[in-house]
């Protein structure tokens, strides 16, 4: 039997990134393994976080992971925390330039709660917003909101998908690992265009201190489902 390919809807931020291209058998192989796990929750409503340092490759895995659950016939609502960040012109009000202040301080765990998981969870609601305020623009975009469909599944990639405000929305974790280095390098490298010089310490002294921070107080590794070693991304492989 055929089965129809689904639709992905995908926020209206501007902080977007490519689906990346096809990198290798072994690569195929994972992300049809997650798949298989996902689609194995059933039908329904599912909810799926991908979460792990910043620059460990969540985002490419999560566009992967939600192209190859569309092609199953499942829709598909693909989203980022990133768009549900505190906006810029508040930052005098808090600390969010330290890596502890941003930790407790740079996302908005009410707008993703009021915005997204509420409606997603919700069986009377037809309609969610996949974004909060753009974090290039500035731009609000929590009135532009996508179709939630009965057997929709949402994966939402970001820092601290785990911590207590929002972690009992997902049905399925991921943890995507690489080691502190590798995080710090290819996040400097990635971000070099807009932190020019500051990238490796924005990277070591903020993202990586407050990566930490969470590791020890949330302990997120400790109830996720799958954990993917994405060292090498032509050949991650599952440790979980």
């Amino acid at each position: 039997m055929d089965i129809r390919r689904a639709a992905v809807h995908r926020s209206a931020s501007t902080w977007q990134q490519p689906v990346p291209a096809w990198a290798s058998p072994e690569r195929d192989a994972l992300v049809e393994e997650l798949a298989r796990r996902v689609l194995a929750l059933g039908t329904g409503r599912r909810a799926v976080g991908i979460d792990g340092l910043t620059a460990s490759g969540k985002t490419s895995l999560g566009h992967e992971l939600a192209e190859r659950i569309a092609a199953r016939g499942r829709p598909v609502l693909r989203a980022t925390l990133d768009d549900f960040k505190k906006p810029w012109k508040d930052r005098h009000l808090y600390d969010r330039e330290s890596g502890e202040g941003y930790y407790r301080n740079a996302y908005d765990y009410g707008a993703a709660a009021r915005l997204l998981f509420e409606p997603f969870r919700s069986p009377e609601a037809t309609r969610c917003a996949l974004c909060a305020i753009d974090p290039l623009s500035q731009r609000d975009h929590s009135a532009e909101t996508r179709p939630l469909g009965a057997d929709s599944v949402l994966i939402v990639d970001g820092v601290f998908a785990f911590r207590p405000e929002i972690d009992a929305c997902w049905d399925f974790r991921v943890w995507v690992h690489v080691d502190d280095e590798l995080s710090v390098r290819r996040g400097a490298a990635r971000d070099q265009d807009w932190a020019g010089s500051d990238a490796e310490s924005i990277h070591r002294d903020r993202y990586l201190v407050a990566e930490h921070l969470y590791l020890a107080e949330a302990n997120p590794l400790s109830r996720v489902d799958a954990v993917v070693d994405n060292s090498v991304f032509s050949a991650p492989f599952l440790t979980r």
